[in-house]
């Protein structure tokens, strides 16, 4: 018997326990593999079927109609300028002078129109707006009563033809005050203690005099004149310190 023959017969038989410890051991390795991958598919895809615990499903945004803005307030078309047919005058035949009768000498027209008083609302120059009747006129400050003599101004408000207000008018307020030149602008719909229309334009802290060096006139929101130039005074006095000038529409 050689040594090669020796070896043979003493090495040990393999026992039936280690066989089932090597198969263990292969199905503990496929285990991870598979786990592995499972945890590899389900964090990149959380809602794949094998996840038992998948992630809520986010619900769609919900759409809103896209909102468009309005116009605030309605404001009257723009006026257009129309030029009206100057009338000059209707001939009369002259009556037949009788025996007894003498012939009656006519007025000269200019001489009718000039006695002829115009009243405060009849259109100037054709502007659709002109001022309600007695206006301009001078009042205690009741717009602001807490102040009283130590606030001075000018307010007021705009109608339509029907009498209704107009909001969203410019008023703008210009000239010299004392040597000093004046330019505001306030809006209709901004002084409503005055009406639904109010406007209010400051000319300071204490009353002052002046004549007819400040006007105010009416605008649409194109700044195109809706009247004319309506100048006015003020007065030195704590019962007039404020200028009431409404505004009415004539056509």
């Amino acid at each position: 018997m050689d040594a090669f023959d020796y070896q043979d017969d003493i090495r040990p038989a393999r026992s039936p326990a280690s066989l089932v410890w090597n198969i263990i051991t292969g199905l503990m390795l496929l285990t991870v593999v598979c786990v592995t991958g499972a945890f590899l598919a389900i964090f990149f895809n959380p809602q794949i079927g094998i996840n038992p615990f998948p992630p809520p499903t986010i619900p769609a945004l919900a759409e809103f109609p896209t909102p468009t803005p309005t116009a605030r307030n309605v404001l009257p078309p723009t006026w257009t300028p129309t030029v009206s047919p100057v009338s000059t005058g209707t001939e009369t035949p002259a009556p037949t002078p009788g025996p007894t009768e003498a012939p009656t000498e006519e007025p000269a027209a200019e001489e009718t129109a000039a006695d002829t008083p115009i009243a405060q609302d009849t259109p100037v120059g054709g502007m659709p707006y002109s001022i309600q009747q007695g206006d301009p006129v001078s009042i205690p400050n009741i717009g602001h009563p807490d102040l009283g003599c130590n606030w001075t101004g000018i307010a007021g408000q705009a109608t339509g033809l029907n009498g209704a207000p107009v909001v969203g008018l410019f008023v703008q307020l210009g000239g010299s005050l004392q040597g000093q030149n004046l330019d505001k602008l306030s809006m209709t719909g901004t002084a409503t203690q005055y009406g639904s229309a109010g406007y209010e334009l400051s000319l300071g802290n204490d009353p002052v005099a002046s004549s007819g060096t400040l006007w105010v006139q009416l605008f649409d929101q194109a700044m195109l004149p809706l009247s004319e130039k309506i100048f006015f005074d003020t007065f030195a006095d704590c019962d007039e310190n404020l200028i009431l000038v409404n505004f009415r529409q004539v056509r």
